[in-house]
């Protein structure tokens, strides 16, 4: 992928993702889903810290933090049922591909960035909207911190 605002991270798992048929798209989605980190007990126990992305058809929610460093990188984290793999599945994508990553660099991700992954003809478009909804979120949030 020749788009610079994609980071290295992320435009290795939309290679990944478009080198395979749909319905292997769809598996990887799914352990990407398994693989989603669990929330650290900070976060676990205090749920209230957490956004919902209510434009998602299950309950997800995520929350990230700034670190106090020039860089301001990045870190994400993301709630969902494991009933609820594709929103775990994109939760999953955006976590690996973002995660840790300077918040200039997250914000320049293109707001496309979901419709890359080649799944919009194996998913619902109310499911592409969920992840277009969750890296929007992540922007806002990103940005409402910076400006704070």
């Amino acid at each position: 992928m020749s788009d610079t605002a994609v980071p290295a991270a992320l435009a290795e798992i939309i290679d990944d993702f478009n080198a395979v048929t749909e319905r292997e798209r769809l598996e990887m989605l799914l352990e990407f889903s398994d693989e989603l980190p669990a929330l650290p007990e900070r976060l676990s126990e205090h749920p209230e810290l957490l956004e919902q992305v209510v434009e998602c058809q299950s309950p997800l929610f995520l929350t990230l933090e700034i670190a106090a460093t020039d860089a301001h990188e990045v870190s994400l984290f993301f709630s969902a049922p494991p009933e609820a793999p594709t929103s775990r599945g994109f939760a999953g994508v955006l976590q690996e591909g973002l995660d840790g990553l300077p918040a200039a660099v997250i914000l320049a991700v293109p707001d496309d960035m979901p419709d890359r992954l080649g799944l919009t003809r194996a998913i619902t478009p109310l499911r592409m909207r969920g992840m277009t909804s969750m890296l929007a979120r992540i922007k806002r949030k990103i940005n409402e911190a910076l400006a704070a």
